[in-house]
């Protein structure tokens, strides 16, 4: 029996165009909502990327320079009254960032990156003498806020920091049209000599513009030492050194500088002797940090007095400071430096005891960044009348491990010379010089293998010379 289907009456109808127009509107509504939101979330990301902070100046790095620039900057220490505080807190949120969201083990984003850079809004207001957040100082802080705020999933956040700095930028206009505020330019060209040597010329760039627009004492003297850093050139030597002296007359505090210039001095055949020794004093008084200018000037004592008088003053440093791992780290490389000039006569048992033991102790602190210590402390083992085992082991255990191209240039390289000098395997010390050219990325190490190999084959008094010529003829430069 078929089922009986009431007739629609005229109210029915009304009732079901009613629902259906309802239903359309708020089609409509929530449409219009999807698309506003992802308006608004792309107006977002437009304002993020025109302000200028870490997150927005291309500073990608691999993971073994981001481990690396990390340890630096906790070398520099939190030095108070320093006049970068605030940029070094600010670079630290970054790698702090970078590194934690390609590594979870490394610390969290939410953590180490946000203590980090609200550590910089305070540093900056300690160094500026003030309580108000007011300042162009702090556009790059408040863009670094912005930043980890969105990438953490806090939109008003994100929007209140990115709205702090753009107030800020039109508060604080730039003396000179086109460029950015002198105290962005001058974190930005701080931020740039943390990293390669094109970055450093950069760096150079940024700090005459902000000099050129406010003369401060700090940024003069960062950006001659960024010169001093890449002007390596015998014809720039004398321009070099009259800026140097200029900048220590405008910085007389300035240990870090006075050191450099000693080193300049010495390269024209100065006796710099007693003037060493003086600098030394002020090095030891001035707290521990990388930017004490203990590490050049234990190089200037090196090269111009003695590998003993720089091991003697490391040492001195460290009693001092016993617990401090950058100075372990010196002294380290003091007792590397005397094992290696003693090539030529008998090392003393202890000399490299308390070489091995340093490097296996400053591996051990610095965990992530070590690799060339690895290097150093198997060189320092092949140099010991029983420590062949040692080294190998050493260098097997690196062989083994995972490491990203610069890092396999630099271990093939080294093993290579190893294998040559110490082990006497000419044609195994070969092939590890050619793995090390191998890999296109350019560097000192490959460049050093490829120098290696053309005069071996020069010389023709190897069984592999003709393989290197065919192997040096398809090479990719």
């Amino acid at each position: 029996m078929t089922a009986f289907t009431a007739p629609h009456t005229h109210s029915d109808c009304i009732d079901i165009e009613q629902e259906l127009v309802t239903n359309t509107q708020q089609t409509r509504r929530a449409d219009s909502c999807t698309m506003s939101a992802a308006q608004s979330q792309t107006t977002l990301r437009a304002r993020l990327e025109a302000l200028q902070c870490h997150f927005t100046w291309d500073l990608d790095r691999s993971r073994s320079q981001l481990l690396i620039l990390r340890d630096n900057l906790e070398d520099i220490g939190p030095v108070e009254g320093y006049p970068w505080l605030g940029h070094i807190y600010n670079l630290q949120a970054y790698v702090h960032y970078q590194l934690s969201s390609q590594d979870a083990t490394l610390g969290s984003a939410t953590g180490d990156a946000l203590r980090c850079v609200r550590r910089a809004t305070e540093a900056f207001r300690q160094i500026r003498n003030t309580v108000s957040d007011e300042g162009p100082w702090l556009v790059v802080n408040y863009g670094n806020l912005a930043w980890l705020s969105y990438h953490l999933g806090e939109p008003a956040e994100c929007q209140s920091y990115v709205a702090r700095a753009e107030a800020l930028l039109n508060e604080y206009p730039s003396p000179s049209q086109g460029e950015p505020h002198p105290e962005i330019c001058a974190e930005k060209a701080w931020t740039l000599m943390k990293f390669g040597t094109d970055s450093k010329r950069k760096a150079i760039e940024y700090f005459q513009k902000a000099t050129g627009m406010d003369p401060q004492t700090a940024w003069h003297t960062s950006c001659v030492l960024a010169e001093c850093a890449v002007e390596r050139d015998a014809p720039e030597q004398d321009e070099i050194l009259k800026k140097l002296g200029m900048a220590k007359e405008r910085d007389p505090e300035n240990v870090y500088l006075a050191v450099l210039y000693l080193e300049r001095l010495a390269e024209t055949g100065r006796v710099i002797e007693d003037e060493a020794r003086a600098v030394a004093k002020r090095v030891l008084k001035k707290p521990v940090s990388s930017y004490s200018g203990l590490r050049p000037l234990l190089r200037v004592y090196r090269k111009y007095l003695s590998n003993d008088e720089a091991t003697d003053l490391a040492e001195e440093a460290l009693g001092r400071h016993p617990n401090e791992r950058y100075l372990k780290s010196c002294l380290a490389k003091c007792y590397k430096w005397s094992i290696y000039s003693h090539k030529d006569n008998p090392l003393m048992k202890s000399m490299t005891d308390r070489a091995i033991g340093l490097h296996e102790e400053v591996i051990s602190l610095y965990p992530h960044s070590s690799l060339h210590r690895k290097i150093a402390l198997a060189n320092i083992h092949a140099e010991s009348a029983d420590g062949m085992a040692h080294a190998d082991r050493i260098y097997e255990e690196m062989l083994e491990s995972t490491l990203e191209p610069a890092e396999l240039q630099m271990l093939y390289n080294n093993y290579a010379r190893y294998l040559a000098f110490r082990v006497k395997d000419s044609h195994k010390s070969i092939t590890y010089h050619m793995k090390a050219a191998e890999i296109t990325q350019p560097s000192n190490s490959r460049t050093s293998s490829i120098n290696i190999l053309r005069k071996i084959k020069e010389r023709r008094m190897n069984r592999m010379c003709g393989e290197i010529e065919v192997f040096l003829a398809n090479l990719q430069e």
